[in-house]
């Protein structure tokens, strides 16, 4: 199909589709202002926030509700997403292009987040860690493909599309819901919409009391997962926490900690965060997912250079307690064996939990990121490329695929692929640009690739994000032990100027 005739008119702010004017409020106009001077190449969501907005802070809920908009007047096809990094206005004499991946093979599903009906906006926290489990039971299905709750939280408070969710997070099927809570007793409403029709597949509710949570969440996979594919083996579900906690009181410390310690703006959060963590496993010490969340900030707030080596190698011990104890729990044994492979000489140990983790769930973004972290370090980088480039599908524009995508560049880099490897990094500095580990990163690649220009052009960026960086420290600490891998690394900091 033709795309048809765009125009704008900046003069007299005004749009024209084939010769008819759109009816767009003043930010929508800036937003396609912007996309058509830069048609057919990608404009990022933060130039558009800062061009659009000028300078004020605000939620990049906002471009959505605008990319939304324009999309409704446009056709949902002419403007694209591109997963992670930002929008793209097709040309007038392209074709229109697919919003997004294509479905895959199998079942595939977004959770929406849920609406907070609870009538106390502080319970918030309660509502998206219930859907977040559920996302991840879904996960654990080998029959179903489940887009990573950090997509679909992008989501959240945005009026959306269904037609164009499916399309950007590449997906058949959204599940949406709300949660009601009153006189200690719960209600959760869903129903699932075929997002390309809108038709409603299936609708039901679960209730019980507070005490009944765990059971309710168990219940409401099984229903979701039927409604899809009835033939799936609903036995592989069980409940995400694996052996969690029947302590409602740590549960809940738990599910105000997880936002804190997913992806933490700063290095404050990330020690609320981990505070909250250990007063759950206070309250139950058995509590094996609080202990594995701890062991994957803690590796988070590394990457970041925010912590020192110490604070990683205090965790030596907890990790191999986890692997060895909860080898039926793929989350814990995946957060367990990133640390584990990372302060390890030999990766035997990391390696074995890692691929056991990815068996039992091999659609969870969280196992799919941890195990290719696991194999880079262990020097497989193909497997490694192949986990991280599924944990990015399953998680298209979330933090998770962000981090995967870290991952995933840096193992280009060592396989010798370093046009790939650079592309992938620079998509990874647009979405973290204070993320120590990636600047270090992208500088080598540019010193493999004999670009010193490039290299050094990144030294000034790493000293304000590490100030006290030391190249001799940083490669003796790096999670590559080879004398090879080493050795390059600090010949690269040493030519680009790092002290």
């Amino acid at each position: 199909m033709t795309i048809k005739t765009l125009s704008i008119h900046p003069e007299r702010r005004e749009a024209l589709l084939d010769g008819a004017p759109l009816q767009l409020g003043a930010r929508a106009f800036d937003v396609l202002h912007l996309l058509y001077t830069r048609a057919g190449d990608v404009v990022s969501k933060q130039e558009l926030l800062d061009q659009v907005w000028d300078g004020v802070a605000v939620e990049e809920g906002n471009l959505a509700v605008q990319v939304s908009t324009l999309r409704r007047a446009l056709g949902t096809d002419r403007i694209r997403t591109v997963p992670g990094v930002g929008y793209m206005l097709a040309k007038d004499s392209a074709r229109a292009e697919p919003a997004g991946p294509s479905l895959p093979d199998v079942p595939s599903l977004v959770v929406l987040p849920f609406s907070n009906l609870t009538g106390a906006a502080d319970r918030d926290y309660f509502v998206d860690g219930i859907v977040t489990d559920l996302i991840a039971a879904l996960s654990r299905l080998s029959g179903l493909f489940v887009i990573a709750a950090a997509s679909s939280f992008r989501y959240k408070a945005v009026p959306v599309d269904l037609a164009s969710v499916g399309a950007e997070l590449g997906v058949r099927y959204v599940l949406e819901g709300a949660i009601q809570e009153g006189g200690g007793r719960l209600r959760i409403t869903v129903q699932l919409v075929e997002a390309t029709t809108g038709r409603t597949i299936w609708s039901d509710r679960v209730e019980g009391s507070d005490d009944d949570l765990f059971a309710l969440q168990d219940q409401l996979t099984e229903q979701v997962a039927g409604a899809i594919e009835p033939t799936l083996v609903l036995a592989e579900a069980g409940r995400q926490q694996g052996n969690a906690t029947d302590n409602l009181k740590a549960y809940d410390l738990y599910l105000r900690a997880r936002p804190m310690v997913i992806r933490p703006a700063s290095v404050e959060v990330f020690r609320e965060g981990v505070a909250l963590l250990d007063r759950a496993v206070a309250l139950d010490p058995g509590f094996a997912l609080a202990k594995a969340w701890k062991c994957r900030a803690t590796m988070f707030a590394r990457g970041a250079r925010w912590i020192d080596h110490g604070e990683v190698e205090a965790l030596a011990p907890l990790a191999r307690e986890l692997m060895a104890e909860h080898l039926d729990d793929p989350v814990v044994l995946a957060f367990a064996s990133f640390v584990d492979a990372f302060l390890s000489d030999t990766k035997d140990s990391g390696l074995q939990a890692a691929r056991a983790a990815v068996r039992q769930s091999p659609n969870s973004v969280l196992v799919l990121s941890s195990a290719g972290w696991v194999e880079s370090y262990a020097m497989n980088f193909a497997a490694a490329i192949e986990l991280f480039s599924r944990a990015v599908r399953l998680d298209p524009v979330g933090y998770f695929g962000a981090y995967a995508r870290q991952g995933w560049g840096m193992a280009e880099i060592h396989s010798g692929h370093y046009d790939e490897g650079i592309d992938i990094l620079k998509l990874s500095l647009s979405e973290s640009p204070r993320n120590g580990s990636t600047l270090l990163g992208l500088l080598y690649a540019h010193w493999c690739c004999g670009d010193m220009d490039a290299a050094k052009a990144l030294v000034p960026d790493a000293l304000e994000v590490i100030p006290d960086f030391s190249a001799a420290d940083a490669v003796s600490r790096l999670g590559w032990t080879t004398p090879d891998i080493r050795g390059r690394v600090a010949e690269a900091f040493r030519a680009a100027g790092l002290p």
